[in-house]
């Protein structure tokens, strides 16, 4: 099956065409950009089908980040991937930000572990996305965890933590850097799920900026 993944739910803009029955990446982009993911995206798509020597009618299904991340930069990827998707005729799957962090350390080491993977995302306000692994297996939902009930979490023996809140441990009230979320895991993911319908976006908290009520003007 060959996959086209997508992921703009932080920093990153970033696409990878996969083989998934080879598991190699055929071409990928990334760029760290921040923001204008809009703009940026169809040409990267254009990019890596060159670098895989592929046409998008090649492509199989459509993997995309869902979140949890940024709220626009999700939107922005799964209205795409959906869209690519219907025109084409093929399956779309979602690929939880959360469970790309919780497959690093297996991308790292080729032997399993004992160990439990967090991944651990931070969400500011002393708020923690969070969810655990076993050899990459969700053991639970995404969740949000308060900062204190993730440091007791994180700090037992058996557990390793991966992600932005990583940091915390050391000092809760540092400054965290970006999640980044490796192309390749996404693609990898994306081409093992299974279709459940079309992806929508992993809000675990609302948007911080709200609408203001109150003030609305009457229409004549």
């Amino acid at each position: 099956m060959i996959v086209l993944a997508i992921d703009t739910a932080g920093v990153d803009c970033a696409v990878a065409v996969y083989d998934g029955a080879a598991g190699r990446v055929l071409g990928s982009v990334s760029e760290t950009i921040g923001r204008g993911h809009a703009e940026r995206l169809i040409a990267m798509i254009d990019e890596a089908l060159d670098k895989a020597g592929l046409t998008l009618s090649e492509i199989e299904r459509v993997a995309v980040t869902v979140g949890p991340g940024s709220f626009t930069g999700i939107r922005v990827g799964v209205a795409a991937a959906r869209g690519l998707a219907l025109a084409l005729g093929i399956e779309c799957v979602g690929v939880s930000t959360l469970s790309v962090l919780g497959n690093l350390p297996a991308l790292k080491s080729s032997s399993k572990s004992s160990r439990t993977v967090l991944a651990a995302m931070n969400a500011h306000r002393e708020e923690i996305y969070a969810q655990t692994f076993e050899n990459g297996e969700p053991s639970d939902e995404p969740h949000v965890l308060a900062l204190d009930d993730f440091l007791a979490q994180a700090t037992r023996d058996t557990v390793t933590v991966v992600g932005s809140a990583m940091a915390l441990l050391a000092d809760r009230a540092a400054q965290t850097e970006p999640d980044h979320f490796p192309i390749e895991i996404v693609a990898a993911l994306g081409a093992k799920a299974k279709a459940q319908g079309k992806p929508k976006p992993l809000y675990l908290r609302g948007p911080d900026a709200k609408p203001q009520t109150g003030f609305a003007v009457s229409r004549a």
